[in-house]
């Protein structure tokens, strides 16, 4: 796939989703340095899992030191974020290089879209599926 340029600098783009949060993400060739939202990933998300979530996608095809990552990310909480983010550097790096990456991405999940999401409020009940407690007098 073309790679998109913007004032000399050649990058690979693609959007992450998981439950209402949405990240966008662009690969530039780089050292591994990872931004999001204009804060270093260290400083975004304080819990090891999601840095581990996040970096998946690179470990699985060894491209950790390749690209530096910049990432938008809004809506949704951080583990949501997490995942959107996950999904947005999977896609990039089939756009960067499709033959080597695809299959490796496929086979670990990190190419399809979580679909589970939250349940909406029903009519009648307090959330989606709670009720007010129940009485016979």
């Amino acid at each position: 796939m073309a790679a998109k340029k913007t004032s000399s600098k050649v990058y690979y783009y693609g959007t992450g989703r998981r439950k209402d949060a949405v990240a966008a993400v662009r690969l530039v060739p780089g050292k591994g340095k990872i931004t999001i939202n204009g804060k270093d990933i260290d400083d975004y998300f304080g819990l090891d899992t999601l840095k581990l979530i996040v970096r998946q996608p690179l470990a699985a095809t060894q491209t950790e030191d390749k690209f530096d990552i910049i990432v938008k990310a809004v809506g949704g909480g951080i583990s949501g974020q997490a995942g959107a983010i996950r999904h947005g550097i999977a896609r990039a790096l089939v756009e960067a290089d499709e033959e080597s990456y695809k299959a490796v991405l496929k086979e670990n999940g990190f190419l399809t879209r979580d679909a589970r999401m939250k349940e909406r409020k029903k009519p009648g009940l307090k959330k989606a599926r709670k009720a007010s407690q129940f009485s016979k007098r």
